[in-house]
């Protein structure tokens, strides 16, 4: 069960029905990145995809400094990094098997999730915050790239996901100036989907992702499916995607369901089947 896991730098647990939410868990790091983390996080998406009753993900960080501030270049393992640093093509393995992987896992999920924001979101941080589809930010949090100022890149999956946010004009200034935005010019700029006040944020997204819970959970999946793959492909394929979701939700007993409550003026209950 994903509320049964434990891990040393994350925490999993549900706290709204059918709701899951995993924390990054080294505040006293501002939540930076290790690889045993990004080996954890990875294994805590997994868990949450594959229980079907879990129908929303919410991914935030521990206390009120940040999200998550990027890959700790000062605090990693030091055995690990001269393993790193030996190994042939060690350092794009290490990405690739480490932030990259998570990365992908969000964005591969067919289950809604939504990052939410509080403190610094800033280079790899904000890579995972817009892996989400949703992002929910504190008005006092603050969002950018600062992998520039010290000579690293975005490379945790930023230089795809920063211009497809904000534009590649934005994206570029965003990160060779390695600028940081308050969340009003963040949502401005389109890398972030709604503002709260502080106070509010977390029954904001709870909200939310009731409003997401008590929708017929085999038409949110298919729904995100098709919207995910639309932008790479043509019209005409994205059609005939919704001319083969059509065989799986149309004959699903949420849909049945969905008539029926329609015709009786009641609420659905749907369970995903």
């Amino acid at each position: 069960m994903f509320q049964d896991l434990r891990f040393d730098t994350l925490i999993c647990d549900v706290p709204r029905p059918r709701v899951a939410r995993i924390t990054l868990n080294r505040p006293q790091a501002m939540n930076a990145y290790t690889f045993a983390l990004c080996g954890e996080l990875q294994a805590a998406i997994a868990a949450f995809r594959d229980e079907d009753e879990l129908t929303v993900l919410i991914l935030t960080g521990a206390g009120n400094r940040a999200f998550c501030t990027g890959g700790d270049i000062g605090g990693s393992d030091e055995a690990h990094r001269a393993a790193v640093a030996a190994a042939p093509m060690g350092r794009g393995r290490e990405m690739r098997d480490g932030m990259q992987a998570a990365v992908l896992a969000l964005t591969k999920l067919d289950k809604p999730s939504i990052a939410m924001i509080r403190g610094f979101a800033v280079a790899g941080g904000l890579a995972l915050a817009l892996a989400c589809d949703f992002r929910f930010a504190a008005q006092s949090a603050r969002l950018g790239d600062t992998s520039n100022k010290v000579g690293l890149l975005p490379d945790e999956g930023g230089a795809w996901l920063f211009p497809r946010a904000m534009g590649l004009d934005r994206a570029l200034k965003m990160t060779l100036l390695h600028e940081i935005y308050d969340a009003e010019t963040a949502l401005h700029l389109g890398l972030v989907t709604e503002v709260v006040v502080d106070a509010s944020l977390e029954a904001r997204t709870f909200a939310f992702c009731d409003a997401l819970s008590a929708k017929a959970p085999l038409a949110v999946r298919l729904t995100k499916l098709m919207m995910s793959r639309a932008p790479d492909i043509t019209l005409a394929q994205s059609m005939m995607d919704a001319q083969l979701a059509v065989h799986i939700a149309n004959p699903s007993e949420d849909v049945r369901e969905g008539v029926a409550a329609f015709r009786e003026k009641r609420p659905p209950k749907f369970w995903g089947r």
